[in-house]
């Protein structure tokens, strides 16, 4: 009964931390509730690719990539993945 309890201990800290912590950074992208903080760290990386939805910095190690007509475009959330491939003539250049 008490291996039972220290699993369910350590599953709900890690549901916690995949939730709130470090790990929401990846599944979620990092930018906040809407997924497009101002000023994120991500921002500030050189070699950095924009966001064709919203135009925000991109790290070419985090967020989410699709190939589109042969060239690799970057996307900070999967909320602006998803925009952008209901209608990915809108956004590109």
């Amino acid at each position: 009964m008490q291996g039972w309890l220290w699993i369910l201990v350590f599953a709900g800290l890690f549901y916690f931390m995949m939730r709130f912590g470090c790990g929401a950074h990846m599944a979620h992208g990092g930018h906040g509730s809407d997924g497009h903080g101002a000023q994120g760290w991500h921002a500030m990386q050189s070699g950095s690719a924009n966001d064709p939805v919203c135009g925000m910095a991109v790290d070419p190690a985090q967020g989410y990539s699709e190939i589109h007509q042969g060239r690799e475009y970057r996307f900070c959330s999967k909320n602006c993945l998803d925009k952008f491939d209901a209608e990915p003539q809108r956004y590109m250049s």
